[in-house]
């Protein structure tokens, strides 16, 4: 137990004994009082029966009293509910409601406000939005709703009836909060919406929800005609890592009229013959711990399907905390003792948001998987800051461009050129995706990219040659 915890219950334990006391004595004077003036005619079990229903008493009180403290309705700041109790409450509303709609309002900026202005305001801004979408709510003739704080500038509310009724006062609610102002401290304000159409399972719509609004935020659309509900994605996620059934579809990538690289696109085979995708399921295989197994289950099974006649390297997504995993390390060491003509044609990209603190344990880590002749690669430099630093800090072999470059290669082929030039006196190759067509492609041989993929050169294909 922590320190802050065993300081808490010490708290709450002192509280809870003075907050007795005064009925204590109460009990004790009047038991005192009536034993004397009747003691002539009281018997030995009364005394007996006083002092056992004592005891009892102050064992009882003290426990509720003491027990009391660990039901929070309300947080301190916000005066909404605490997470506990309102993920408590939506519960017992989705057993009785057959429609039930969540609706996620989020302070984007809040960061950013703890940043700039201070914590203090940063509470009085969370109490301050709390208090404003109630009242504005409550404008609306929707009453006795719950309204919650989940995390950071996170706001969760709760409606009877499907998300068709609310999307409206959701739409009108973000649109009125643009000129959102808190003592001039500019607040941004977002939201998502989804029901019980979905999912019955609070965690999934909980879920749901920053899922819709991260599509938002990337102006994506967040229908799809191909959605699987959480809990059968989930046992397909398990069935298929347990069969150990995928496909491996590629693309080639061209060093200028060569192709020299195969990327590994996986696609997890059902036991009905179905395919899910990627985008669709590495979510799932996150949440449910699996992606060291995932990774290791996918190189594991290419690599003992292909022969000496591979020409391309191989390029695989993996997780980085895979790669830094003591098992994934010894796994990787295994298998090129067993199939030692795979050594130089396998890379592994890595991609994160979070800067790994110690680098130099993960760049010993690149390093021990060089040797085994593993090329590294890092993805979507210029558009995370934690692709410079590695960069700068590990020993890899390419990196490759955000597609946002490919897209606005004309606007910015002075900044690209700069990455260019960065990287290659690092020694260290570059790769663009998303050529499209001849124009982008000149543009992009002008700049010196070494490594080049899109439509233009090749489409996909599902992995044959070097196969067994």
């Amino acid at each position: 137990m922590l320190l802050p915890q065993t300081k808490e219950r010490e708290y709450r334990f002192k509280l809870a004994l003075r907050m007795g006391l005064p009925i204590f004595a109460l009990l004790i004077t009047f038991f005192l009082t009536t034993s004397i003036s009747e003691s002539q005619t009281l018997s030995a079990l009364f005394y007996i029966e006083a002092v056992l229903l004592l005891a009892f008493s102050i064992y009882f009180i003290l426990y509720i009293i003491y027990n009391g403290f660990d039901t929070r309705v309300t947080e301190i700041v916000s005066k909404t509910f605490t997470r506990e109790y309102l993920y408590e409450y939506l519960k017992k509303e989705l057993k009785k409601e057959k429609e039930y709609t969540l609706v996620l309002i989020s302070i984007d900026n809040l960061h950013d406000i703890n940043t700039l202005y201070g914590i203090k305001n940063g509470d009085k801004v969370l109490f301050e939005v709390a208090k404003w979408i109630g009242t504005y709510i409550e404008k609306k003739d929707i009453k006795n709703f719950p309204l919650g704080h989940i995390k950071g500038g996170d706001f969760v509310l709760g409606f009877k009836g499907n998300k068709n009724k609310y999307n409206t006062v959701l739409e009108l609610m973000c649109l009125q909060a643009e000129d959102f102002k808190i003592d001039d401290i500019e607040i941004k304000i977002s939201g998502a919406i989804t029901d019980t159409s979905f999912s019955n399972e609070l965690e999934y719509m909980i879920e749901n929800l920053f899922e819709i609004q991260e599509m938002h935020r990337h102006k994506k659309s967040s229908q799809n005609n191909d959605v699987i509900a959480p809990n059968d994605l989930e046992f397909l996620v398990i069935d298929a890592l347990k069969r150990k059934t995928f496909i491996v579809m590629t693309q080639n990538i061209f060093e200028k009229d060569k192709a020299v690289l195969k990327e590994c696109f996986i696609k997890l085979q059902t036991s009905d013959g179905k395919m899910i995708y990627q985008k669709m399921y590495m979510k799932a295989i996150s949440k449910l711990g699996l992606m060291l197994e995932y990774d290791l289950m996918v190189l594991e099974k290419t690599i003992s399907k292909i022969d000496e006649t591979i020409e391309e390297i191989l390029v695989f997504d993996i997780a980085p905390r895979s790669l830094r995993n003591p098992i994934f390390l010894s796994k990787m060491k295994d298998l090129f003792q067993h199939y030692p003509f795979v050594k130089n044609k396998i890379m592994f990209m890595l991609c994160e948001n979070e800067y790994y603190s110690n680098i130099d344990k993960y760049n010993a880590i690149v390093k021990s998987l060089k040797k085994m002749g593993i090329l590294i690669g890092i993805d979507r430099l210029g558009s995370i800051h934690t692709s410079f630093l590695y960069l700068r800090d590990l020993d890899i072999d390419v990196v490759r461009f955000d597609s946002f470059y490919t897209k606005e290669i004309k606007s910015h082929q002075e900044i690209v050129a700069g990455f260019v030039l960065t990287a290659h006196k690092k020694n260290v190759k570059t790769w663009i995706k998303l050529i499209e067509d001849e124009n982008d492609l000149k543009l992009v041989q002008n700049i010196g990219i070494d490594y080049m993929q899109g439509k233009y050169f090749a489409p996909l294909e599902l992995l044959k040659k070097g196969l067994k």
